[in-house]
């Protein structure tokens, strides 16, 4: 038995899948963020009560926003303050009395669309979430490449490249990232992005939705906005297949939602790549709020076998 838990700043999302990797269990409680024991105790509740359940130790995989220090273990994850510097892992893992992975939340959602069935043999995969912040996961044969300092797909934090920042317009903003830097593509490639920068270009606050909706009906600014926000997409995913060269890419978040994403880029994208290279395949997350927990719970697959 699989399990997997999706741990955000409010809700705490547990899935339990079978051999075949069908859930067979889903619960969602309010997460602690304030207490660090409470918040042990409520997974280690969930856990001990569906190996009563299951009549086995099923094997625990954790996706969350944030990452494990490589050197000491200890997490980085701002929205989660109570776990935030503590050893996660390690206190599990004493607990339970077995292994426990944890992973980002954008690794675990490319890594639960890697494994369906379509994607087989694929041999990379690339997720991107164009949600509240812009992230990414990297899946190379069914595992996450979470690098040697587990930033491995924090494309996030690339820096906006210049022929992007150029198709921006005349005087784009320069944007201050929650990481200390400027100009990340967290900022920009994000749903809350593509709302600043409108707001930006034409001294007026809209939601994505509703600059979607403009569009749609030729309003002129939303019309010539859009254009511009396609190429700059088309020009960073560009860099980013350059240097990836993805089997398939997979598109997650509130933004992914846009259709014309998967016309346009197709499209655009190749005047950015190598003369040798096609544009990947380019498509919409299939599991929408379930891929993180799927994702955390595939993290103890083993593609050896």
């Amino acid at each position: 038995m699989y399990y997997g838990f999706d741990i955000g700043g409010t809700k705490i999302e547990f899935g339990a899948f079978n051999n075949q990797l069908e859930r067979v269990a889903k619960e969602r409680l309010a997460t602690s963020t304030d207490d660090y024991d409470q918040l042990l105790e409520s997974i280690i509740e969930l856990v001990e009560r569906h190996d009563k359940k299951f009549g086995e130790k099923g094997k625990i995989g954790i996706g969350l926003p944030g990452m494990e220090n490589a050197k000491d273990g200890t997490l980085l994850t701002v929205n989660i303050p109570a776990a935030n510097g503590k050893e996660l892992r390690q206190d599990l893992q004493e607990k339970l009395q077995r292994d426990v992975n944890i992973e980002n939340d954008a690794n675990c959602f490319a890594l639960s669309e890697a494994w369906d069935d379509e994607f087989q043999g694929q041999g990379s995969v690339l997720g991107l979430i164009m949600g509240t912040g812009f992230g990414g996961g990297i899946i190379i044969d069914g595992q996450v490449l979470s690098g040697r300092n587990h930033v491995a797909g924090e494309v996030g934090h690339m820096r906006v490249p210049i022929d992007a920042w150029f198709a921006l317009g005349d005087n784009p903003p320069l944007l201050e990232c929650g990481c200390g830097k400027q100009g990340c593509l967290d900022n920009y490639l994000s749903g809350r992005g593509f709302e600043t920068l409108y707001a930006h270009d034409y001294d007026e606050q809209c939601s994505a939705e509703d600059i979607i909706k403009a569009y749609q009906s030729n309003e002129k600014n939303a019309v010539a906005f859009v254009d511009r926000y396609l190429e700059f997409t088309a020009i960073c995913f560009g860099g980013l297949f350059t240097a990836l060269d993805p089997g398939v890419v997979v598109l997650g978040g509130g933004l992914s939602n846009f259709e014309l994403l998967y016309e346009e880029l197709p499209k655009r994208i190749p005047r950015y790549l190598m003369s040798v290279a096609t544009c990947p395949k380019i498509i919409q997350a299939r599991h929408g709020d379930s891929g993180g927990v799927r994702g955390a719970a595939f993290l103890n697959l083993d593609t050896s076998k």
